[in-house]
């Protein structure tokens, strides 16, 4: 009987290549399969999910980090930031590159918000490192690597969206990437210093003196760096030691940036009336994306879908890590064209009760599953990463340049990825720590 709910995947992709916005192509598959399958009482069924979406506590932390973000960027405060890094790592081989990941990993801390970290972190250093002769691969794999950080580094976005999917509390899932964010940003930062170091002409050393002394930069990077470092400090603090929800952890970073503006003297109508529009222009899309995602599965579901896809895994004899393996593969593919809220909702929807029934752990794959999202935001030809920066970079840089530039990049991330498949303590060793 819900062999043809099957159908919805092809249309929901047909509507998306021709140019539907994802989550209007998701409400239409719904509708359409659902009128068929259960005619009018849908429309019952879908005003369910509407009072769902808006009464669900978890999701109200999405516009508060989104607006976190959205102050840092515009107060200046980043900008600040990053001047004080790159004092710390310009005597480093490609010290402007490394202070810049340092950057994207702060950031993205700071926001959880992918394009914002690349945008705000490319306009910042991109300039520099040209000015400085840096290569133009070089400069684009480290902003687009940079900017994926805030799939995989808490708080992010999706992974608000994800844990109630996987009915994962959201603490254990922001724990679960923390060790891989990390451990992916290391990655980044010693290959950028390899690199440089094999090959100078990559990154030209700065040779030019600062003037200032030892003291002097002490005092700068603490006021410009401490003051976030406490604020995301309270934010991951409060989540992980369960003292506070994450809407609420959100809401108290929320007021701590604004705090910060103050101190800083950057504080303004203008600049917050500036920064809501932003959040409610990005939370009205997430949220949209959210409640066609939820319409689109419960049709999927109650049309037995879920039985129908198992019965054809289980037609092919396919064993745990090849089914595991189908569904990364649909993923990085699905990457290409979808946004990552999207394939989450698509993806994990179907895939979590699949893999529950072999016998994987929601928690583990999760983290996998975030983590192959990441590259495939990398990776070309379609890679999201690259259109974020073809906005912000000058003419002189090339999208060619820009292919290039991100593969070393994947193949940092690859390496994440074979560590959390062979090693998945890497995703639960830290949750377990903090929750028992």
């Amino acid at each position: 009987m819900g062999d043809y709910v099957l159908w919805m995947f092809p249309v929901l992709l047909g509507l998306v290549f021709l140019g539907f916005p994802v989550a209007f192509s998701m409400m239409l598959a719904a509708l359409g399969f659902g009128l068929y399958r259960f005619g009018d009482i849908l429309i019952l069924q879908f005003a369910q999910r509407v009072d769902e979406i808006a009464s669900n506590y978890v999701l109200g932390a999405i516009p508060l980090f989104i607006f976190m973000g959205a102050v840092l960027e515009r107060a200046g405060i980043a900008e600040r930031l990053f001047d004080a890094l790159y004092m710390w790592t310009r005597r480093l081989p490609g010290g402007l590159a490394v202070a810049a990941l340092l950057m994207c990993t702060i950031f993205a801390a700071a926001s959880g918000v992918v394009g914002a970290t690349e945008t705000l972190v490319g306009m910042l250093a991109i300039p520099g490192m040209l000015k400085r002769g840096y290569n133009n691969s070089l400069i684009a794999g480290t902003i687009c690597g940079g900017g994926s950080l805030g799939t995989i580094i808490p708080p992010s976005i999706p992974v608000v969206v994800l844990a109630p999917i996987a009915a994962l509390p959201v603490g254990d899932l922001l724990a679960g990437i923390m060790i891989p964010g990390l451990l992916m940003s290391g990655l980044f930062i010693t290959y950028i210093l390899i690199v440089c170091t094999l090959k100078p002409s990559l990154a030209p050393a700065d040779l030019e003196d600062d003037g200032m002394s030892f003291g002097e930069k002490v005092r700068y990077t603490a006021f410009a760096l401490v003051p976030p470092a406490i604020i995301i400090a309270t934010v991951l603090g409060t989540l992980f030691l369960g003292l506070a929800t994450p809407t609420e952890a959100a809401a108290c970073g929320s007021f701590g940036v604004v705090l910060l503006t103050i101190l800083y003297r950057r504080f303004s109508l203008r600049l917050i009336f500036e920064a809501s529009i932003q959040t409610v222009s990005l939370t009205a899309m997430i949220l949209a994306i959210v409640l066609a995602g939820s319409m689109f599965a419960g049709v999927f579901f109650a049309s037995g879908g879920m039985m129908a896809t198992k019965g054809i895994l289980d037609a092919f004899g396919l064993d745990t890590w090849s089914v595991i393996a189908v569904i990364l593969v649909v993923t990085f593919l699905l990457g290409f064209a979808v946004d990552l809220i999207s394939i989450v909702l698509i993806m994990m929807t179907v895939s979590i009760p699949i893999l529950r029934s072999y016998g994987v752990d929601p928690l583990w794959f999760s983290v996998v599953f975030l983590v192959t999202l990441q590259t495939s935001y990398l990776s070309p030809p379609m890679a999201p990463s690259i259109f974020y920066l073809r906005a912000i970079a000058p003419p002189e840089m090339k999208l060619k340049q820009m292919y290039w530039g991100v593969i070393p990049f994947i193949g940092c991330q690859l390496v994440v990825l074979a560590l959390l498949l062979m090693f998945p303590g890497l995703a639960t060793w830290m949750p377990k720590l903090i929750y028992g």
